[in-house]
């Protein structure tokens, strides 16, 4: 039987469990990770280390906020973790498998090429944001979540939504103008 906050009655504590955890906010965690720019190879790896956090720590749970909130703050940590790990040792990938429809032969490889170069200039614009003002933007942008709904997904005030999301928008347009003034040949 999956428990959710729910299914107590105010007051009283949530008997959680990790097998319970998992049932009930698998996907939030997958796409708390997804908004947080993790590649979707890497995320099964990072939602196991999620959960060993979750193992760990489940007695520091004491309920005074959402769990939702609590799981987005460990993934948030997860996250950073990785991508420090991520800089020092970095992969180079092979043999990997076109992004995209498969749909070849109603495109030319122009527009693929250009595709391509969009999907990768937004790829690197949204790196190179911080992981808060990331997580934001990319669920206001393109989730199209509103900033009171992100608001009780991050557990942070609306007024600090509204903040990273200012500031997100203002140094994603940055990073856009920056890569496409150092990309050869002009803009993609």
């Amino acid at each position: 039987m999956v428990v959710s906050e729910a299914d107590v009655p105010s007051g009283e504590a949530v008997p959680w469990t990790v097998t319970s955890i998992h049932a009930a906010h698998a996907d939030f965690v997958w796409a708390s990770l997804h908004r947080l720019g993790v590649p979707e190879s890497d995320r099964p790896d990072l939602l196991q280390e999620v959960f060993v956090v979750v193992h760990r720590r489940l007695d520091s749970f004491d309920g005074s906020s959402r769990m939702t909130t609590w799981l987005f703050g460990i993934c948030l940590r997860v996250v950073l973790g990785w991508r420090r790990r991520r800089r020092r040792h970095p992969e180079t990938l092979t043999d990997v498998t076109p992004e995209g429809d498969w749909d070849d032969a109603a495109r030319s490889p122009e527009q693929e090429l250009m595709t391509s170069q969009a999907k990768t200039l937004v790829w690197r614009a949204l790196d190179a944001l911080d992981v808060e003002k990331r997580a934001v933007f990319v669920m206001f942008e393109l989730e199209e979540l509103s900033c009171v709904e992100i608001a009780a997904v991050m557990g942070t005030p609306v007024g600090t939504v509204y903040s990273r999301l200012h500031a997100a928008r203002a140094a994603f347009a940055k990073s856009v103008l920056a890569l496409q003034a150092a990309a050869p040949g002009g803009a993609p």
